[in-house]
């Protein structure tokens, strides 16, 4: 798959106010999109995605490493580079809300130096893609969030690049527009070979929607992997055990030095065996009070219980 953006070993570091002292918000995050991709950029408050994302539209400038787009660089050859790229950031902000929906269009068209015989066309494939023909002539501010977000994301299409970024794209809205949006932006994938990053905290849409996800915690990568391929993973050694009696403090004591991710509630017991031959670890443990077995069945699992096994394995290794 053609490379898109690369992202080469980026560091990112704050000063502290008032202090001497350095903050660390991003230390060597490296990784790349393909054409045509839809990849998740997540991870926990604080962990650094806000920089990366800012670094990648050419708000931040790293301390060190580099960003590509379309084979520029976005320091040295920074016009070439933002070209490429738009995005929506912080919810709808990149529309003016005293406009109508075709003046938003038009104008920001225009700021690309396009005329106005040239986009009208492309307005209106815009407006019957996104649901919006019967709002074009109303003034933003009197839109639905559901309908402000289609159109900062309309928005964010008339710029014609190869890439778009996504900030929490489905934030606020209902079910049924959620599942438009998506819709409509896997069409924008698949069809036009639109290159999207979505930055998220909805894990339905992560799974639903992304081919792949870089998760990122404590300014580090920990996680590059397809989706399907995480999901598989966790399914594979994930158990929920039915006890028929409940687990002595010894046990509890082995439990939590052999398996740091679990839960444990009443006579049930949830845990992630992270290789095959740890089954026979829990079996010891179980057998040191000859504790009875009920049930033992492989938990099926979603993305967000995925995205906290992650991080939660991070923060014990």
């Amino acid at each position: 798959m053609e490379s898109i953006i690369e992202v080469n070993g980026i560091r990112k570091v704050y000063k502290k106010r008032k202090s001497k002292e350095a903050f660390v918000a991003v230390d060597g995050i490296s990784f790349q999109v393909g054409k045509g991709e839809i990849m998740g950029l997540l991870g926990p408050n604080g962990a650094g995605k806000t920089t990366t994302i800012k670094s990648i539209c050419g708000l931040l400038v790293p301390n060190e490493g580099s960003i590509s787009i379309h084979g520029y660089d976005s320091v040295n050859d920074r016009n070439k580079a933002l070209r490429h790229i738009s995005a929506v950031l912080e919810g709808n902000r990149n529309i003016y809300w005293r406009l109508t929906v075709f003046e938003n269009l038009e104008y920001f068209a225009g700021n690309r130096g396009m005329s106005k015989k040239e986009i009208l066309p492309y307005i209106e494939e815009l407006l019957d893609m996104f649901h919006l023909q019967d709002k074009r002539n109303e003034v933003v501010n009197n839109l639905s969030r559901g309908m402000q977000q289609k159109l900062a994301i309309c928005v964010a299409m008339m710029a014609g690049t190869d890439v778009i970024l996504l900030d929490e794209p489905t934030l606020g809205l209902d079910v049924e527009t959620g599942y438009e949006v998506r819709e409509i932006l896997k069409r924008i994938a698949f069809e036009e070979q639109k290159t999207i990053i979505i930055s998220t905290h909805d894990m339905d849409v992560v799974q639903d929607l992304c081919n792949r996800t870089v998760i990122i915690n404590q300014g580090k990568v920990i996680a590059n992997e397809q989706v399907s391929k995480l999901l598989n993973l966790f399914k594979t050694s994930a158990y929920k055990i039915h006890l028929k009696e409940s687990l002595t403090e010894e046990q509890v004591k082995h439990l939590e030095h052999k398996f740091p991710i679990h839960e444990w509630e009443g006579q049930i017991l949830n845990v992630n065996l992270d290789h095959e031959e740890a089954i026979y670890d829990l079996m010891d443990i179980l057998k040191m009070n000859r504790t009875s077995i009920e049930t033992i069945n492989q938990t099926e699992v979603n993305f967000e219980e995925v995205f906290m096994k992650l991080v939660k394995e991070e923060a014990v290794s």
